[in-house]
């Protein structure tokens, strides 16, 4: 019975390790590192838009100094998006997040309504530092809508792991600390769509 009792609990701890490679121990983690990475892409993408916009505004003002308002509400945006101090758990934390995402929709609004204006000069239109930023522009509201959609997609994968079998009892056994974790909502029509901003219709 001794030698029988010495090779079957091996055979039961094999078995149980192959069990458990199979269930994949690591995916709760993994997938929680994967988010935190989209959503470093997101806050990086929005910080470069946000590097953007003083200089699109200076050269706005020096073809339209008389769109004081649009301007004003632009850098009025900018500065409530740089003022707001984001806790260390907002991807645990919906309110955060939300309040994020507004500060951040309230900057594109703004932005959005100042690239309207633009449309009244044509000399603006066609200057060179002008259509360097636009350049610019335009690539990072691409790469904020990817990188939006990257977390997304990270978010329910890690939020689908927690909430389903054997995610769910492997978080519960070795990672009773993992909570699913909020996404983005849209907050405006079209708001999962990066704004246009081509400028060089009609000129």
């Amino acid at each position: 019975m001794d030698i029988l009792k010495r090779f079957r609990n091996p055979l039961l701890l094999m078995i149980g390790a192959f069990a458990l490679a199979a269930c994949d121990i690591n995916a709760v983690p993994r997938l929680d590192e994967q988010v935190n990475a989209s959503w470093a892409q997101v806050e990086n993408q929005y910080q470069r838009r946000a590097e953007l916009i003083p200089n699109l505004v200076e050269t706005v003002k020096g073809f339209a100094a008389q769109e004081r308002e649009v301007l004003q509400n632009v850098v009025e945006a900018r500065a409530k998006v740089g003022q707001m101090r984001l806790p260390d758990n907002i991807l645990e934390n919906p309110d955060a997040l939300q309040a994020f995402e507004q500060n951040q929709a309230a900057l594109s609004s703004a932005l959005s309504r100042l690239l309207v204006v633009v449309e009244r000069y044509p000399d603006l239109k066609s200057n060179q530092n002008f259509l360097a930023l636009q350049s610019q522009l335009e690539g990072t509201e691409n790469r904020i809508a990817v990188a939006r959609r990257d977390y997304i997609a990270a978010v329910q994968a890690y939020n689908t792991e927690l909430r389903t079998i054997p995610g769910r009892w492997i978080a519960a056994v070795l990672y009773p600390e993992a909570e699913l974790k909020p996404t983005f909502t849209a907050t405006a029509p079209n708001a999962d769509q990066a704004p246009r901003v081509n400028f060089n219709s009609g000129s």
